[in-house]
């Protein structure tokens, strides 16, 4: 196991202490096309979704969603809710293929889950030690044949484990580095293609960590002070994925300004644009407020050639209230920021 302590970075950190810059730019407004059934109740309940497209049928595809307080929910695109697994207290939730993880800090513990894609349910197979207290943030990358699984920690830790198919039959992943930033981590999102790991560090901004070279720095994809549309807390975040391994996007969470951040997913990932999710007057949809996770799925779906973006809605339409889950369609996106 290799251990990677940037220190360096609390120099950039601390001068996020004083107010940073406004951003004045532009923000383009985009509606949601369609919503998932709510989380019942009072409480910070909702926060993180993954997309399980069905290549088979892709109008039976998936949407996985936290409940921090219960588990796993389990949605159709039509976003009625299909089932729900109490597992315990998970933060985040993501996939590769028909394997889900989930981040579980009520038993300090990767949760793992099949998704059946011929009875479309999905199961608890079981749980792996982290080894570490309260895992936060989750998510799940492929290289090659081995399963990947970075855990987040808000001491900065990450953990970046590693299991063949085999192995995640026996809940036996193995740990196979430990990066450590400043201070606290939540969202992430591998790219698979070119072995990279972005990384949300709340006060400060967003960080790539070369998973080819052990011995490489992370690097800044972009800061809070940078005023590019950042804010603390930097949340979830995930990918477009274009044509090639060297095109597609980066979507961010800047939570507490209600509003996505968007990059190049290629270096030197270049700032794209800045979005928020507005009211949908046609059909009674409301905006979306104050994203934890989100998710993204280039693959074609029906009524969405381009794609789709999942994200976590804190007001339904009041804070902390039957929360739930807005799509948004990826090309009203693509054409609102004039992206390729």
């Amino acid at each position: 196991m290799k251990s990677t302590y940037w220190l360096a970075a609390l120099v950039p950190l601390a001068a996020c202490a004083t107010t940073p810059p406004t951003y004045t730019g532009e923000i383009a407004t985009i509606v949601a096309m369609n919503e998932t059934a709510p989380m019942n109740g009072e409480g910070d309940l909702a926060d993180d979704p993954a997309i399980w497209v069905n290549t088979a049928d892709p109008a039976s595809s998936l949407i996985l969603g936290t409940n921090k307080d219960e588990g796993v929910y389990v949605y159709a695109l039509d976003g009625g809710e299909l089932q729900e697994l109490p597992v315990g207290q998970v933060n985040n939730v993501d996939l590769r293929g028909n394997i889900a993880i989930a981040s579980n800090d009520a038993h300090n513990v990767i949760s793992w889950f099949d998704i059946n894609p011929q009875t479309l349910t999905v199961s608890h197979i079981g749980n792996s030690p982290t080894g570490k207290d309260e895992p936060y943030g989750i998510c799940a990358g492929l290289s090659g044949e081995t399963y990947k699984a970075a855990v987040t920690y808000k001491d900065g830790t990450i953990q970046i484990w590693s299991a063949t198919w085999e192995t995640v039959d026996t809940l036996s992943p193995s740990l196979d580095r430990v990066v450590k930033l400043p201070s606290k981590l939540e969202g992430c999102v591998f790219d698979d293609a070119n072995d990279r790991l972005f990384v949300g560090e709340e006060a400060f901004g967003v960080w790539v960590v070369d998973l080819k070279d052990e011995t490489a720095e992370p690097s800044v994809v972009d800061t809070i002070a940078a005023a590019n549309g950042l804010v603390e807390d930097v949340e979830g975040m995930s990918l477009w994925l274009g044509d090639d391994a060297d095109s597609g996007y980066l979507v961010v969470s800047a939570q507490a300004a209600d509003r996505y951040v968007v990059y190049d997913r290629a270096p030197p990932f270049a700032w794209r644009g800045v979005f928020t999710i507005a009211d949908n007057e046609a059909t009674g949809i409301g905006g979306v407020s104050h994203t934890d996770g989100l998710d993204i799925s280039s693959a074609p779906l029906p009524g969405l050639p381009g794609g789709l973006l999942v994200v976590q809605d804190d007001a339904n339409p009041v804070s902390e209230f039957n929360q739930n889950f807005k799509m948004v369609d990826w090309t009203a996106i693509s054409e609102a920021l004039d992206l390729n």
